[in-house]
């Protein structure tokens, strides 16, 4: 019953409570005609894994590891490629009202690691799976740390010999 309980709680929280309840990170801007090596520089020097590319402060790309991998360096293309050439257009962005259920919804169905957070289409922070991650750890830690290894209790097929 107990476990009942802690996962109506979950699911009322993550509809009710908000995206700027996460701290959302500082968004770090770049233009779309700078080059990817700015990018790879200033997500090393902040240690985050994606920045936004902006046209007057207005997004219209997201950049990040994942794309530095699958559409820069498995290409064979040169950190001076534009970062417009390499990016993610027209990323989906959420609100800081906006619920924090429907930002993982956002995240589950995209398979997105990094939402931008928007007020009147200009960039004001970054949401994470980690900032979700920490949250729910942190205001459920029974749940997150009693879950099983694997979402069936039995082994589907024997291990070993």
């Amino acid at each position: 019953m107990e476990c009942r309980e802690n996962s109506m709680d979950l699911t009322r929280n993550l509809k009710n409570e908000t995206v700027s309840r996460l701290y959302p990170t500082q968004p770090w801007l770049l233009q779309a005609t700078q080059p990817v090596a700015d990018a790879v520089k200033l997500m090393r020097e902040k240690r985050v894994g994606c920045v936004l590319v902006c046209e007057q402060r207005l997004i219209v790309g997201i950049f990040t590891e994942r794309d530095l991998l699958r559409r820069v360096l498995s290409k064979g293309k040169s950190l001076d490629t534009p970062m417009q050439e390499c990016m993610t257009p027209d990323p989906v962005t959420v609100h800081p009202k906006d619920s924090i259920s429907s930002a993982i919804k956002h995240m589950q169905k995209g398979g997105y690691r990094h939402l931008p957070v928007v007020i009147d289409e200009k960039p004001v922070g970054i949401l994470s799976v980690k900032r979700i991650v920490h949250y729910l750890v942190e205001h459920f830690p029974t749940m997150v740390y009693n879950l099983p290894p694997h979402p069936q209790p039995t082994q589907p097929k024997r291990e070993g010999a």
